[in-house]
This record gives C-alpha cells, sequence and structure tokens, in this order.
C-alpha cells in the first residue's frame, strides 16, 4: 500500500512541478516579451522627458522670481537632483511675487508718492510745502496769492469773485513796457550778442 501511494503522488507532484514551471516560464516570457518591453522602455522615456519638463519650469519660473543668478542656479540643481521632489521643495520656497510683479507695485507707490506729492502746494521758487491759504511763502517770501480787497482772504489767479465775501474781482492793469523793458534787460545780462532792436542791413552803394 506504501509503494502504491508513493507511485500515485509522484505523479501528481510531477504535475504540480510541471504546471509551476510553464506558469513561471510564462510570466518570464510575458516579461520578455516585444510589447512589455516597448511599453517599459516608453514609460522609462516619458518619466525622463517629464523629469527634465519639471527641472526646466524650475530654472524658467526661477528666472522669473529670484534676482540673483546663484540662487538660480540652485534652484535649477534643485529641480534635478531629487527626482520628482525637488520641484515639490521649489514650490515650497519659492518667493510668492516675480520680479515684474516687485517692479510694477514699486512703480505704482511711486505713483502714489508723487500724487500726494502735487497734492501738497509748493512754493514755486523755494519749493518748500506751503498750505492752501498762505499768502505768502514763509520762507523765501514769494508773494503767492493776492488778498480780497474786502476779507482779506486769499485769492486764486484766475477767479473773478471772491468766494468768502463775493467781492468782484478787479484784474490789475498790466504795464506792458515795462514787462518788455524788464524781460529786455534779462536776455541782455544772458547774451550781449543778441540784438534787442534789429538794424538794417548796410546797403552797397550804386555803382
Amino acid at each position: 500500500m506504501r509503494v502504491r501511494g508513493r507511485g500515485i503522488c509522484s505523479p501528481v507532484t510531477a504535475l504540480l512541478f510541471s504546471s509551476s514551471l510553464t506558469s513561471l516560464h510564462g510570466i518570464n516570457g510575458f516579461f520578455h516579451s516585444t510589447g512589455f518591453v516597448i511599453a517599459r522602455n516608453l514609460v522609462v522615456v516619458l518619466a525622463i522627458v517629464f523629469w527634465l519638463a519639471l527641472a526646466f519650469w524650475v530654472h524658467k519660473d526661477a528666472r522669473r522670481r529670484i534676482d540673483d543668478p546663484l540662487l538660480v542656479v540652485l534652484a535649477t540643481i534643485l529641480g534635478l537632483a531629487p527626482p520628482y521632489i525637488g520641484p515639490v521643495i521649489y514650490l515650497l520656497f519659492r518667493p510668492s511675487e516675480t520680479i515684474e510683479d516687485v517692479r510694477s507695485r514699486r512703480v505704482e507707490l511711486q505713483a502714489l508718492e508723487q500724487q500726494l506729492a502735487r497734492a501738497q502746494p509748493s512754493c514755486p521758487v523755494c519749493r518748500m510745502p506751503v498750505e492752501a491759504d498762505y499768502l505768502a511763502c514763509p520762507v523765501c517770501t514769494t508773494m503767492l496769492r493776492q488778498p480780497c480787497a474786502t476779507c482779506n482772504a486769499p485769492l486764486e489767479p484766475l477767479w473773478q469773485m471772491c468766494p468768502y465775501c463775493a467781492t468782484p474781482i478787479v484784474p490789475s492793469q498790466v504795464d506792458l513796457d515795462a514787462a518788455l523793458t524788464a524781460e529786455a534787460k534779462t536776455i541782455a545780462l544772458v547774451d550781449d550778442t543778441i540784438t534787442l532792436v534789429p538794424q538794417p542791413e548796410p546797403r552797397v552803394a550804386d555803382a
């Protein structure tokens, strides 16, 4: 009975062993098949291309956000060295604004400062800040406005009526001769070669 049992078990064991060998051969053949090799190579190529594309994106983004060339190089190396992990680390520590955003904000702040400076009136001679109700500059004593003849309120040059007491403003009479004489003296002081009065050209006597 024991010999028969051993005879029956040996064919079953051989069958199981042969089936396992067949399955192993099938799996081995699948991994060495042409389709699997092509798919594996394609996945490897795509992984390498995606890795290089991430590193290139890190380089471009670092150039847009970092002004220091050395830090740009370090960011690019970080995008390359740990594959797929370096770009994630770069995203965590990169500047939140680009260089163009910083410059645009700086220009906007300068424009706002200039608008505020224009809103504050200043003396046309010494450029010192003055108040809107000043009649004269307290630094250089330049007359800024004329006082109203009735209430002595400061008047603007283009006003036709005092807004405080409703007194009509009579425009001052301008002496044109005195103004032209003063301008001629100023030109003469600047350049003595300028002829203020045109001289007649010399004429050649008729033969």
